[in-house]
């Protein structure tokens, strides 16, 4: 079974996993390896652990050896040089007027490439830089941009807790940061104090971000009215670490109560909702009526007109002028059939009555 060891090249750094062998190592020994990017040092983080070659991922790469005397010394003598093209390349940089901040230089175990590491605002034209660099320290250059959280990782530092910087001391990986997490936290919205080194929001802002966002679940919001033994109000304040509400009375006073006295809330109810048993389904809320548009006011309606009367108003004007008649005189006129049974090419001939006759003339 293969003994797994895990490393890291820097201090926080990412971790590796790397095939022990048969080499007796344990944790904080420095050892010889080989990467894509050449032969490094680094150091052991966790003892060799022995796994089945199923539960790996991947082909791990071996270790070569565990670093001896003349290794570190090879260590020493790269660190004297990183210090010599530091200064170096910060003073070209600085003739040149670029518009770029040097951060670290590092080469590589066997001499083999130099990496400057910088950052800027945008797109650098470096390459009359990187002529002066092959010239004076010949070797491969490589000029890589990071970004301000990846500068502050590197330099290290204090923050304004008085501790050493979390990404240069432990935290390997950086976790996305918001303003929520400040607002759910009810920290001050300062930037001076909710930013770090390196000018972004503080990584720690993220920590206990979980167990706030647990807690306030359990309390009631801001702006609910809650009630007590003795005193009724709207929530103002909360403090989630202690388990204290800061209440508003009606008439402006401020109450700080416990979460564990409060007796209901909505106190202007004081009877509970009816219970509703399991096997009686609930009623389909109703919708709310909606008030009438106060805009303009609606017309009353007209009363519905007789069906005489609706037929007189669609009379003719010159049947209304017409002089009345005795009620003898006046004859019902024969209703029209509502359907009618037409062969094709038949036509009843024309006159008012079905017979095909005229009607009876009036009389004088």
């Amino acid at each position: 079974m293969p003994r797994i060891v895990t490393i890291q090249f820097n201090s926080a750094g990412k971790l590796y996993d790397f095939d022990a062998g048969i080499l007796d190592i344990s944790p904080r020994d420095k050892v010889v390896v080989e990467t894509e990017r050449g032969t490094g040092i680094a150091t052991v983080v966790k003892g060799p652990i022995e796994s089945s070659a199923d539960n790996l991922p991947t082909p791990l790469l071996s270790i070569i050896r565990v670093a001896n005397r003349d290794d570190l010394d090879i260590l020493e003598q790269n660190a004297r040089k990183e210090k010599e093209a530091y200064e170096f390349c910060n003073r070209r940089i600085m003739e040149r007027s670029m518009q770029m901040k040097l951060v670290r230089v590092e080469y590589l175990f066997d001499g083999s490439k130099a990496v400057f590491y910088f950052t800027a605002d945008g797109r650098v034209d470096f390459r009359d830089l990187v002529k002066d660099l092959a010239h004076t320290f010949h070797t491969r250059i490589e000029m890589r941009q990071i970004g301000v959280r990846d500068e502050s990782k590197m330099i290290g530092g204090i923050g304004i807790c008085g501790r050493e910087l979390c990404c240069s001391s432990w935290l390997r990986d950086f976790q996305p940061v918001s303003v929520k997490m400040a607002k759910e936290q009810s920290l001050a919205l300062n930037p001076t104090k909710i930013s770090g080194q390196c000018g972004r929001l503080l990584c720690c802002l993220d920590y206990e971000y979980e167990t706030y966002c647990c807690l306030r679940k359990s309390f009631p919001k801001c702006g609910k009215r809650v009630r007590t033994d003795s005193v009724t109000g709207v929530v103002d304040k909360l403090n989630l670490l202690t388990g204290n509400i800061t209440l508003k009375l009606d008439d402006g006073k401020l109450v700080v109560i416990r979460k564990s006295e409060i007796t209901g809330e909505a106190a202007a109810s004081d009877t509970p909702p009816p219970q509703i048993p399991a096997s009686v389904p609930a009623a389909t809320p109703t919708r709310p009526q909606r008030p009438p548009h106060k805009g303009r006011e609606r017309r009353p309606e007209r009363p519905a007109a007789a069906p005489s009367e609706q037929r007189d108003e669609k009379k003719p004007a010159a049947v209304a002028a017409a002089p009345d008649k005795p009620a003898s005189e006046a004859k019902p006129k024969p209703a029209r059939k509502k359907q009618r049974s037409r062969k094709h090419g038949h036509r009843k001939p024309g006159g008012g009555t079905s017979e095909g006759g005229s009607g009876p003339e009036p009389k004088a």
